[in-house]
């Protein structure tokens, strides 16, 4: 990975958020776990019995998509796969639900905003359950006014969009929903945000820094905002957020100033392992720990590459570099001493003791008179006699002629033969 890195830094010039220093609000994230229903616990074990009949038969790949898809909806919520189940209380859209609310009610004063982003169950019309409405529903019912919770869907033209932006960035709209797709990347609505929820998990890091971005950034005026996760427990919940943190990792690791380690591994979303599903199906706690632990490894990996590294520039710079620098500060202290001396020789002390150029006033009028003379006197050549000391002429008898020779004659870059005008 680092020579891969140097190539890729010959043509690209990375620089990213914590490099810029830029004033955005500090963030703190938060997880609410919450556990499943019975329901969601049964249809978890059938997605078990679905894995294995697919790691026995081999059946296309879709069918494992199709299971991981599955997975994700169990996580989101039981009505998704099954309508005419009931509404749990204590699953994490109703916690996402009094999560908005309890915020809404806090920062009523100050008319603060809140994003909620959700990719799956988006709204529909054809009256199909979806989790949009579902919450607005319950936010409504609460005594939240319909006319400050708004979908971004609904926004179908970007006129109407910037309308919507607007309002939002007034406190007019307060609680605004939509996907990462839609309400991701443009969306400039940070002025009033001060929470932000992630109600589900993309398989793309991309896709939750964009959600992240909308919050942590420039002209908030909030000093410090918050991000909500929701989860459920044993189920893909928790393993879709492990494995995009990894991802996440592994590409902050690239894209930063930082020493790569030797090796990175990705994960392919879309084919899960066959025992990693078992044992997630089941809720096996080691799942948990060993990302955890692989996390550590990284860490402590990327710093022993980045001490590695230290350690490899310091040696370089000590055989090869440091030298070199010593021999051109001697020379360069060497030429500046020699200066020093023929300075010496071509000053005068004045009456305070102190050194001074000979011919400070004698240029500067030399100067005037060349001024002068090169618009009124024709030029003529002149030939001067030999450089003559300093100390050896009166400069206050010189006349205006005998200055101009005097000023050149004695300057360490004077020609011999020099036109001037005849004065």
């Amino acid at each position: 990975m680092p020579e891969r890195m140097n190539l890729f830094k010959e043509v690209a010039d990375i620089k990213t958020a914590d490099m810029m220093n830029l004033p955005r609000p500090e963030a703190h994230y938060h997880t609410v776990a919450v556990k499943p229903s019975e329901f969601q616990k049964e249809m978890m074990a059938e997605l078990e019995k679905r894995a294995h009949a697919y790691h026995i038969t081999k059946e296309p790949p879709e069918e494992m998509l199709l299971i991981t898809n599955d997975g994700r909806k169990i996580g989101l919520d039981q009505r998704l796969i099954n309508p005419l189940f009931p509404d749990f209380p204590e699953s994490k859209v109703n916690a996402c639900a009094d999560n908005v609310l309890k915020i809404w009610q806090e920062t009523e004063k100050d008319r603060l905003t809140q994003l909620v982003f959700c990719d799956f169950s988006t709204p529909n019309t054809d009256g199909r359950f979806n989790v949009y409405d579902d919450i607005k529903g319950k936010l409504i019912a609460q005594g939240v006014p319909e006319k400050e919770i708004a979908f971004i869907h609904d926004a179908k033209t970007e006129a109407k969009k910037k309308e919507l932006f607007e309002k939002v960035r007034r406190g007019d709209v307060r609680v605004l929903f939509g996907s990462t797709f839609k309400m991701g990347s443009g969306t400039n609505v940070q002025d009033r945000l001060i929470h932000l929820h992630d109600l589900d998990c993309p398989w793309r890091p991309a896709d939750l820094e964009q959600r992240a971005g909308r919050i942590v950034r420039q002209g908030n005026m909030n000093p410090e905002v918050h991000i909500t996760r929701y989860v459920t427990e044993n189920t893909f919940d928790a393993y879709l957020y492990q494995t995009i943190e990894n991802k996440q990792k592994f590409i902050s690791q690239i894209m930063s100033s930082k020493s790569p380690v030797r090796s990175c591994d990705d994960v392919d979303e879309a084919a899960l392992a066959y025992a990693e599903i078992k044992a997630l199906c089941a809720g096996n706690p080691l799942i948990k720990e060993k990302m955890d632990l692989d996390i550590e490894v990284a860490r402590l990996r990327l710093l022993k590459a980045e001490h590695q590294s230290q350690r490899y520039k310091l040696q370089d710079a000590i055989l090869k570099y440091y030298p070199k620098d010593i021999e051109s500060e001697k020379e360069r202290i060497a030429g500046f001493t020699e200066d020093q001396e023929r300075l010496k020789t071509w000053t005068l002390p004045n009456k305070d003791g102190l050194p001074r150029h000979p011919l400070g006033g004698i240029r500067r009028k030399a100067g005037i008179i060349i001024s002068f003379c090169r618009h009124e006197i024709p030029l003529v050549p002149v030939e001067f006699p030999p450089r003559l000391p300093p100390e050896s002429i009166n400069t206050n008898q010189l006349n205006r002629t005998e200055c101009i020779h005097f000023a050149v004659n004695t300057s360490p870059f004077c020609p011999s033969l020099l036109y001037h005008r005849n004065l």
